[in-house]
């Protein structure tokens, strides 16, 4: 594997390490996987930790005291802090495991929220949010009497901060928002929107789902109050996610689930919630899902996440100079270098769904429809749009038949 400190990325060595993508579809198509924004593949190292967990060490965790129980929670916990150090977590407790980043949203806006948010209230998103970080806040806005405001973008894709801070104020409650837009590619400043957020006394939450994978993340930095993100999209199993927050937050916020592992205590009476982070993990939590996050984390930081973004941005520069000059193509978002692994795009007069189709024939697999982002699409003036998302172990020719493919397909349905 390549040192932590390595600026190029060997993609020929990585790609041995990621069984799926070695192999041909659609009968003699060699696979082509572009869509790492949706979910990406798993390498070796993430598969086998969690085959050898069912193999040898599985059971429940801090529940046992026999040995197959103790092993698996040590592993478990390393995994917290696996995570923990990876994104710089002031403790280790601050690291919650969860379903994924929808979960995590879900938790801060039912817990939090719940208890902090009334009639009045507002809460600030933007435009280009995934439904995960849209969905949960307009469910607590109906359930309080809140409302719940976005702001713009302007023209090239980027958040528009003058229209945000207009319509923050002494109302504004939470400010949350995508660190990358999974449309739009957009890197938004997270720290500017923090201190917006703590200025008028609100929390921030950043949904981190498509930055963490990509790029260094330094949540103490960010100070942020909540962060979520999910495995599945680091090279790590579905089924496993993370809130960090800051700790006296989390301690202060009633448990969300209720059931076994998340008391101290319970009688007739009632109950007393755990400490951090088990309150916030009430059942049986996803044991070799979160062992397997421990070593997707381990697989990012050996090749080095500076190196897998500087590789990310040399594909998205390429993919971006062929696709503008296609006819009739309008990219989304911000310009190549202003803009995370990952390209949008519209075609005048083609559908999105009929590319993807006729791409994946080619075995070309890309993502085409509203990405769980319907109202930025609206917003755009469109009903969908192709997307391809690149990672470490996409390839300069891949890019390079992607378009030449692309261009081909146009040019068939015109």
């Amino acid at each position: 594997m390549n040192n932590v400190n390595a600026t190029e990325m060997d993609v020929k060595t990585v790609r041995k390490d990621f069984p799926i993508l070695n192999q041909t579809i659609h009968r003699d198509r060699d696979l082509i996987y572009l869509d790492s924004g949706a979910s990406s593949q798993r390498p070796t190292a993430v598969i086998q930790a969690m085959d050898d967990c069912y193999r040898q060490t599985y059971a429940n965790v801090h529940r046992g005291i026999h040995y197959l129980s103790e092993q698996a929670s040590w592993q478990y916990e390393q995994a917290r802090r696996s995570v923990s150090k990876f994104i710089n977590a002031g403790d280790e407790v601050e690291v919650v495991f969860t379903s994924g980043t929808t979960a995590a949203l879900n938790l801060v806006a039912r817990s939090w929220g719940d208890e902090n948010i009334s009639a009045g209230d507002e809460i600030v998103l933007t435009i280009f949010e995934h439904h995960s970080n849209i969905v949960p806040w307009q469910q607590l806005a109906d359930r309080k009497g809140a409302a719940v405001r976005f702001a713009p973008i302007d023209s090239q894709g980027q958040l528009d901060f003058a229209a945000m801070k207009a319509m923050v104020s002494e109302k504004t409650k939470i400010i949350a928002v995508a660190a990358v837009s999974n449309v739009l590619g957009t890197i938004v400043p997270v720290k500017e929107v923090v201190k917006l957020a703590h200025s008028v006394g609100a929390i921030a939450v950043v949904d981190a789902a498509q930055s963490v994978p990509h790029e260094k993340t330094d949540v103490q930095q960010w100070n942020a109050d909540f962060v979520a993100f999910s495995g599945h999209k680091m090279l790590g199993p579905s089924g496993i996610g993370v809130l960090w927050g800051k700790r006296d937050l989390l301690e202060a916020m009633p448990p969300f689930l209720g059931g076994g592992s998340m008391i101290n205590d319970c009688t007739v009476a009632g109950f007393t919630p755990g400490e951090l982070p088990a309150k916030f993990e009430a059942g049986t939590p996803p044991i070799v899902e979160a062992i397997g996050l421990g070593a997707a984390v381990a697989y990012l930081e050996n090749h080095g996440i500076e190196a897998i973004g500087q590789h990310e941005k040399e594909l998205v520069r390429l993919a971006y100079g062929r696709l503008e000059k296609i006819d009739g193509l309008t990219i989304a978002g911000p310009p190549a270098d202003q803009r995370s692994g990952l390209v949008s795009f519209v075609i005048d007069g083609v559908s999105a769904q009929d590319i993807a189709v006729l791409l994946d024939q080619k075995g070309i697999a890309i993502r085409a429809g509203h990405h769980c982002a319907m109202p930025l699409h609206e917003s755009l003036g469109f009903n969908s749009s192709c997307r391809a998302s690149f990672y470490l172990y996409n390839t300069v020719q891949e890019v390079e038949s992607f378009v030449d493919v692309l261009d081909h397909v146009v040019s068939r349905l015109r």
